[in-house]
């Protein structure tokens, strides 16, 4: 009995030797940040799998789980308004994804662009070809920026163009 008692009173002094530090509750924000982004991260796949399943998109290797963690992913309908935008294409570009749904992407163009590289994005567009080319964008704040763009056509599985889908990261 006694070496329990010894015991007890070891851990007793043990405990109130610690000298515990309280911490602010405003340093909890990076919790709500983490939770944020990974609720945003869950609405954008479901956002894009609701798009790919009404439109009947064709099988495809693209891996948008790993793509939303490190890239911004744009689609656009077949007239290239925006219809789809990823929650972090404010931390690119400064804008959110309400301000540009129904734009063009042409809106993060500017006098830097290059109008060559411009071009054959079009043409790749126009023949319904996927593309890569890194591009001189505009950010909602005027500075400019360097984005590599992957752009994909997109179709259903009757063979038919539904949209056009770009994995963007800033380069």
């Amino acid at each position: 009995m006694s070496d329990f008692r010894q015991y007890e009173e070891a851990i007793y002094l043990y405990h109130n030797r610690l000298s515990v530090k309280t911490v602010p509750v405003y340093s909890w924000d990076f919790h709500n940040d983490f939770l944020r982004a990974m609720k945003s991260f869950f609405l954008d796949l479901d956002k894009l799998n609701t798009i790919a399943l009404q439109n009947k998109w064709a099988q495809n290797n693209w891996d948008l789980k790993n793509s939303l963690k490190e890239e911004v992913i744009v689609v656009t309908d077949v007239k290239l308004q925006i219809v789809f935008a990823s929650h972090n294409m404010i931390a690119m570009n400064g804008y959110t994804a309400a301000e540009v749904l129904g734009k063009s992407p042409k809106m993060f163009q500017g006098e830097a662009t290059n109008q060559i590289t411009s071009n054959e994005i079009r043409k790749a567009i126009l023949k319904h070809e996927p593309f890569e080319k890194t591009v001189m964008n505009y950010k909602k704040n005027g500075e400019v920026y360097v984005c590599l763009i992957k752009g994909f056509p997109v179709f259903n599985n009757k063979g038919e163009l539904r949209h056009y889908i770009a994995f963007e990261k800033a380069a």
